[in-house]
């Protein structure tokens, strides 16, 4: 287990990243979205609330250049499944999961984001809360070492978590040009109970240049009830 904060701090661009996991009084099911940006449109959003979910908008509409990989819905619910996404195959894994497709068949329609050079991977998580039972899933589709021929797909489930833990997958291994994709297994990181605790250092954490927002939420696994906080560093 590594620790998330020392992670974040020493890394000044990640890029996007989903973390998910249980709190260690077993009775959370855990997950947070952060955005970065190192352009004027990239750090020109915010998060705001859309019906269960979220979606990112424009902080000044005047200073939207290229909307096509920016605005999108990083989180919909869908029954008793939660979809965290840095793009839009959120809908897609929705519509697709929504005709009983699964998680997996919905990202093999997609592969990583078209931006040249870098080819950015597309990361995807699922929350399943049912009965009680809480499992999830993360998924990332990269080219090929920045070979844009080829898609490599893994996908990592994790059944019955363990309290206390969770896995957290970004899309660069740092700054650079053209920015280095992940590589490897989803890191295991440490969650803790408190949800403003856990905003607060994750936030705190975040390249002061760099980070623009932030979505936390706390799913209670006995009753699917859920409070959330979003952080945006445009007010």
């Amino acid at each position: 287990m590594i620790s998330l904060e020392n992670e974040l701090k020493n890394n000044a661009y990640p890029g996007r990243g989903i973390i998910i996991g249980k709190s260690p009084n077993g009775k959370y099911a855990v997950t947070a979205y952060f955005i970065m940006g190192r352009s004027e449109n990239s750090r020109n959003r915010i998060f705001v609330e859309d019906g269960e979910g979220i979606r990112t908008q424009a902080f000044d509409a005047s200073k939207l250049s290229d909307p096509s990989l920016i605005i999108y819905a990083p989180v919909r619910v869908l029954g008793n499944k939660t979809i965290v996404t840095n793009g839009d195959q959120t809908d897609t894994i929705y519509e697709r999961m929504d005709k009983q497709q699964t998680f997996e068949q919905a990202l093999r329609t997609r592969q990583f984001e078209p931006d040249a050079p870098n080819y950015t991977p597309r990361i995807s998580g699922i929350m399943h809360i049912e009965n009680g039972v809480y499992n999830y899933a993360l998924s990332i589709l990269k080219s090929s070492n920045g070979n844009p021929d080829s898609c490599n797909r893994f996908t990592f489930a994790y059944s019955n978590p363990i309290a206390g833990q969770g896995h957290f997958i970004h899309t660069y291994q740092g700054d650079g040009n053209p920015l280095p994709s992940f590589e490897g297994e989803p890191k295991l990181v440490e969650i803790p109970d408190d949800r403003n605790a856990f905003a607060n250092m994750l936030w705190n954490s975040l390249n002061e240049e760099n980070k623009v927002s932030l979505f936390v939420r706390y799913i209670e696994i006995e009753t699917g009830k859920y409070e959330s906080r979003i952080i945006n560093k445009n007010q």
